[in-house]
């Protein structure tokens, strides 16, 4: 992935990333799925001992939904009105839905999956359509491909933000070490973490365990943006 010295506004990167929900059209998911068990099981008897046969170059849609979701995080984190996002979730004034984006979008990366999901669709609530995009993916890498479908519909029914395009020169949510990082821990496929001590932030916060769908859901502090940026 190329770097770029100004990220396009959150909104303008998902839009892009939106392409890859045509990847799916008149897909069968559920039936792709099959072939790749009944593969590697056929493989798997051909190997010596019936060892597991080595994984494929070409993922399975849930496989790379999981890879898209994980980029688009890495992009949401990326884009520098990230951290005046966060800021207005807290406000407690004006409660901003693409906050609740880039929330779930830390949540996120420290594994805390169930509560991306909930602040995921607080935003999506609220109309943000990166959220819904969001959504999908989370639904289409756990193979829930009827929740995905609504998901991919809401992200593609709501409007764009219009808003016009953040300056560059807001201060960064994350390090720029941190999140080129992200960035790079994508391009090798991997799932991308946060350094220790910034996980540590997240998993400091406190809890609110009154959800009865999604269970311990983590909440923003005030100083959340500050604390993700200690040396800034």
């Amino acid at each position: 992935m190329a770097r770029t010295d100004e990220p396009a506004p959150i909104d303008a990167l998902l839009d892009d990333a939106e392409v890859l929900a045509d990847t799916y059209d008149d897909y069968d998911t559920e039936a792709a799925r099959r072939r790749v068990t009944a593969r590697r099981t056929r493989d798997g008897a051909a190997c010596p001992g019936g060892a597991a046969a080595a994984p494929r170059h070409h993922p399975s849609a849930h496989e790379q939904a999981a890879h898209d979701l994980n980029l688009a995080v890495a992009l949401i984190l990326n884009a520098p009105e990230a951290a005046a996002g966060l800021t207005r979730l807290v406000d407690h004034d004006r409660i901003d839905p693409e906050g609740a984006v880039v929330f779930a979008a830390l949540l996120h990366l420290t594994g805390h999956q169930d509560a991306a999901q909930f602040w995921w669709q607080f935003a999506a609530g609220g109309g943000n359509r990166t959220a819904a995009f969001c959504l999908f993916l989370a639904h289409q890498r756990r193979a829930e491909f009827q929740d995905a479908a609504h998901w991919r519909a809401q992200s593609r029914r709501l409007p764009r933000s219009g808003r016009p395009r953040t300056p560059a020169t807001l201060s960064s949510l994350l390090p720029e070490t941190v999140r080129h990082d992200l960035l790079s821990q994508c391009r090798h496929g991997r799932h991308p973490t946060l350094p220790a001590p910034l996980e540590a932030v997240i998993n400091r916060l406190r809890i609110d365990s009154a959800d009865e769908d999604f269970g311990e859901v983590p909440q923003p502090a005030v100083t959340l943006p500050d604390d993700l940026t200690p040396d800034s």
